[in-house]
């Protein structure tokens, strides 16, 4: 008997294959990475885009084998993985690639890379022993640069530690610490701007530590407003500036007027303490490699990584680092002056300078934004 007319037949649901090379696809790695059943490793190779011609976008295949396999093998015994890198950018130098892989089995394994689509007038890599075709690299701190590894198996971690494998410009836990060091020496700026203010230690340090839970409240809601499918990926990660400042503002003035302080004289001397701490902890997204910005061949570029692709850079995070530095010493000596007529100036024209440098920032990102409530930009920027 044939359907009736305007009848749809259900879909038929795919098959789920079992672990075997073709699960290594994104969307599985991610579920992967947070199941700690399960080990995986992270290895680095570099290519080298040329030095003439436009940007180009760039696929490695990474292979991998596990050692010592009696017969068949079995999943999680293999692995094929492709790297997509998107804006390749000729004469800027060696290019890094880290790939993480979890859903292994434990052990040692043999891994290589090769360059697989990328144009005609890049250079290729020399085939090396062993099958591998891009060399294997690692990161020399006092000649900041990349440094050829000789090549050897891969051994598998337990995945919640794959991602602290040593990769190229990166220092792990750097973030963490350098943005706890800011905040520290921020509210120990504050103490010291507001005795020039004549206001109490207790109350002010009251007013900080309520800012600061503020801050760090507002800074994850902003942020999953604005990636409301990323931050799933890491709880732990994912941080918004624009969110941390409009929550310890409104946190701060409510401790202010419940404890009855003067709230623009408060305000003023927190603004340059809040630019020392943007100045310390923008350190910190360097060399964590978060807010990376675009590669570029510019003289003016820094090597650096995004925590996958280590590549010369705009150094967007310095950048912010010294302006946060910058608007600190002007926006401090006027405060401590007392030059300007009106309480709240310092606030109000200090946070918007920095809003207005911070928009400019974004753009040289290489995720680049319009708007500090934008995503990616409509228009993807030419190489500086």
């Amino acid at each position: 008997m044939s359907p009736r007319r305007g009848y749809r037949q259900p879909r038929r649901r795919a098959k789920v294959r079992p672990l075997t090379d073709a699960v290594q696809a994104a969307s599985s790695q991610s579920e992967l990475a947070a199941d700690v059943r399960h080990e995986g490793l992270a290895v680095t190779h570099r290519f080298d885009p040329g030095n003439d011609g436009a940007p180009f976008a760039a696929t490695i295949r990474n292979r991998g084998r596990r050692e010592a396999i009696a017969g068949k093998p079995q999943p999680g015994d293999t692995f094929s993985v492709e790297e997509r890198i998107e804006r390749v950018v000729p004469g800027s130098g060696p290019y890094s690639v880290t790939t993480r892989v979890y859903g292994l089995n434990p052990g040692d394994w043999t891994v290589t890379a090769e360059l697989v689509r990328a144009p005609s007038n890049a250079s290729k890599a020399p085939v090396a022993r062993g099958g591998q075709t891009l060399p294997r690299v690692r990161w020399s701190w006092l000649r900041w640069r990349l440094r050829d590894e000789a090549f050897a198996p891969v051994h598998t971690r337990w995945s919640p530690f794959v991602r602290l494998t040593a990769m190229p410009a990166v220092i792990h836990g750097s973030w963490t610490a350098l943005v706890v060091l800011g905040i520290v020496i921020g509210v120990f700026a504050l103490l010291w701007f507001l005795s020039f203010e004549g206001i109490a230690t207790g109350p002010a340090l009251i007013v900080a530590v309520v800012a600061v839970i503020g801050g760090t409240v507002g800074g994850k809601l902003w942020y999953i407003v604005i990636r409301p499918k990323q931050w799933r990926k890491s709880v732990s990660e994912g941080w918004s500036i624009d969110g941390s400042i409009v929550g310890a503002a409104v946190a701060a003035v409510i401790a202010m007027l419940v404890l009855e302080l003067p709230v623009l004289a408060f305000l003023d001397a927190g603004t340059p303490a809040f630019f020392v701490g943007v100045g310390i902890g923008r350190l910190g997204c360097f060399f964590t490699g978060c807010c990376a910005g675009r590669c570029t061949a510019s003289r003016w570029a820094i090597w650096s990584s995004d925590r996958r692709v280590g590549a010369r850079r705009i150094p967007t995070q310095l950048l912010e680092s010294g302006l946060g530095i910058g608007l600190a010493i002007i926006f401090g000596a006027l405060d401590i002056s007392g030059v300007l007529p009106v309480d709240g100036i310092v606030f109000v024209v200090g946070i918007g300078s920095y809003l207005a440098g911070r928009q400019l920032l974004l753009r040289l990102r290489a995720d680049a934004r319009s708007s500090s409530l934008g995503m990616e930009g409509r228009k993807r920027a030419t190489a500086v």
